[in-house]
């Protein structure tokens, strides 16, 4: 049997709303993965990537206003694997992150499945 690379996947979720994170979070667990935060604004996000274990990361594009591009910076530095999740879809990805994997909002513990999936190679 194929190791399932989502099994014990340790997951950072970047997201301001808590009803939707606790979503998130509930998907990854019905996926086998672990999720880590929720980081609800970007100097949580930032606080996560330098002080928690993840293999991959779920960012909101929009936190209160703020943009997670630098977020997503810095994941691509550290050649952490991610995926944007927006209610704008992808034509609300902005700089050289337009062929980055993204959600839009609402999506199904399937797409998510998937995105992961696609992601993680």
């Amino acid at each position: 049997m194929k190791h399932d690379v989502l099994k014990g996947l340790r997951v950072l979720v970047v997201e301001d709303e808590a009803m939707i994170a606790m979503l998130i979070e509930d998907m990854l667990t019905e996926l086998g993965c672990t999720p880590v935060g929720p980081a609800s604004n970007l100097p949580q996000a930032f606080a996560a990537i330098h002080g928690e274990t993840f293999e991959a990361a779920i960012l909101d594009v929009n936190l209160n206003g703020e943009r997670t591009l630098p977020v997503a910076e810095e994941l691509r530095s550290r050649k952490l694997p991610f995926l944007f999740a927006t209610g704008y879809g992808a034509p609300g990805i902005e700089g050289g992150f337009k062929e980055q994997a993204t959600l839009t909002k609402p999506f199904t513990q399937s797409d998510l499945e998937t995105a992961l999936r696609g992601i993680l190679g």
